[in-house]
């Protein structure tokens, strides 16, 4: 066993499997009651109260740029944590915790293009399909990215 494995948190955001390493999760949870932000970043779908402590939710479909959750369809929150605070990623399904090999890990394909591209860290090749590993640091600076 001199293989490198890791365990990553996995989900779905317009068809797209999706994962962030397992250690950078606080919890996964059902749809939660947000508030709005004014003026905030278009990204920024509002605020959720997680037990008492304020917690920003990001729409991965906006942030990847990719087309806007269906009217009706309500997303699955993966908080993670990022320094001190705790950021909740707005997903469209919850999928499992996968260890993948990391000789398995490859950088992104070609066929990623612009700021999707950017956010990604590498794909792990899954038959049949692939996962690809979000860079949650470069996902939550929002100053990175482009005005709609």
């Amino acid at each position: 066993m001199s293989s490198e494995t890791r365990q990553v948190c996995t989900f779905t955001v317009a068809g797209l499997r999706l994962g962030v390493d397992v250690t950078q999760v606080q919890e996964v949870l059902r749809h939660q009651e947000m508030t709005p932000v004014p003026l905030a970043p278009s990204v920024v779908t509002g605020l959720i109260n997680l037990r008492g402590q304020i917690v920003t939710a990001l729409d991965l479909r906006g942030r990847l740029q990719l087309p806007p959750r269906p009217s009706g369809e309500l997303p699955s929150n993966v908080v993670v944590r990022h320094g001190d605070a705790m950021v909740s990623l707005l997903v469209d399904d919850i999928g499992d915790v996968l260890e993948v090999d990391a000789s398995t890990f490859e950088p992104p394909p070609a066929t990623l293009t612009g700021s999707t591209r950017a956010l990604i860290s590498g794909v792990y090749k899954l038959s049949p399909h692939l996962l690809m590993l979000l860079n949650t640091d470069l996902v939550l600076r929002l100053e990175a990215q482009n005005p709609a």
